[in-house]
């Protein structure tokens, strides 16, 4: 590639990370929404307010919850079941993984789970339907065990700032919306935030290995669609199988995921650190892939995850699939 076409490379990308920091772009910040107001927004608000990286908070879950003895029941009683730390239903396998017990304690932790997820899916689909259209739930899971102390490995830690990364194999650049709810009756829910994406990627993107001079590029070629194509098809026979799916974004994705899991210097860094409470039956969604969250304290909680196809934002110069892409070297040049 000659001079001048490396320049008009360079000079683009500038242009599009320029553009997208002109954006209101100030979170991670709590974005709250008083219950008398949600049947009053406008379809696009909640979702560009989490696509500007911020956290939409609501002080008392807007769904219905299981009952006092569906909670009683996971609260007191599952624990002594427990294979890992979450419990999860996988709707597109019917399946529940997480703990081992008889069928009647199986069968009912899925129903609660699965009856839960379907209220919240009308609920998301009701106040974001445009934001909403085509996503897919990956799981929805139940949190039984206390985040603070826990000792784990740095990769399975919940306590160390992150950013999520191919979430049930792989996104492809779709985003990770998560939505949670802490069913604690007495003790909040505390996270913390170092930023979102777009401001991580500039300080430490050279660190991780990911920025243009490592030449990280995000786009697809034809043997990662033939393989990912390939996992398609299996998935129709094994649901499951859909996890060993991956592609460029992801892998760049994963590998900043874990620098900054890795990096004792990262997380000690304050730069952008913010401290959230979630009190006790309030929840909170937010696209995880953008903005940058631990759980440090906290027991007992609801997490549905689900995957948003990238066009359905209206905001996508925010995403980090656009961000990498327009990092990318020569990127701009040769398309």
């Amino acid at each position: 590639m000659h001079w001048p076409q490396v320049e008009l490379a360079r000079r683009l990308r500038q242009r599009r990370l320029a553009g997208a920091a002109r954006l209101r772009y100030i979170g991670p910040m709590l974005f709250t929404v008083p219950s008398n107001q949600i049947e009053r927004l406008a379809p696009h608000r909640l979702s560009d307010e989490l696509e500007r990286g911020q956290v939409v908070y609501f002080a008392t879950c807007p769904l219905r919850l299981p009952d006092d003895a569906d909670l009683t029941f996971l609260r007191s009683d599952i624990a002594q079941y427990l294979l890992r730390k979450n419990v999860s239903y996988y709707p597109d396998a019917n399946r529940l993984t997480g703990i081992k017990a008889d069928p009647t304690v199986i069968a009912r932790a899925m129903s609660i789970l699965k009856t839960y997820s379907e209220h919240l899916q009308t609920f998301l689909r009701g106040v974001m339907p445009a934001f909403m259209r085509g996503a897919r739930l990956g799981t929805s899971s139940y949190r039984p065990l206390q985040e603070r102390g826990r000792n784990l490995k740095p990769h399975a830690s919940n306590e160390l700032v992150h950013v999520d990364a191919g979430a049930y194999g792989a996104t492809h650049g779709d985003r990770i919306l998560r939505f949670f709810t802490n069913v604690n009756p007495t003790e909040d829910r505390v996270w913390m935030s170092k930023g979102c994406f777009i401001d991580l990627y500039r300080r430490h993107a050279k660190l991780a290995g990911i920025d243009a001079e490592a030449r990280v590029g995000v786009e697809e070629k034809w043997v990662d669609r033939a393989y990912s194509g390939f996992v398609r098809a299996a998935s129709k026979v094994l649901p499951l199988a859909s996890v060993i799916d991956s592609s460029p974004y992801d892998r760049t994705m994963r590998k900043f995921h874990n620098y900054m899991k890795d990096t004792p210097r990262f997380q000690r860094d304050t730069e952008g650190q913010v401290q959230m409470i979630f009190k006790p039956y309030s929840s909170w969604m937010v696209l995880t892939d953008a903005v940058s969250h631990a759980c440090i304290s906290g027991q007992h909680a609801f997490v549905d995850t689900f995957l948003v196809p990238l066009a359905n934002c209206r905001l996508r110069q925010l995403a980090p699939y656009e961000i990498l892409r327009a990092s990318a070297p020569f990127a701009a040049a040769e398309r």
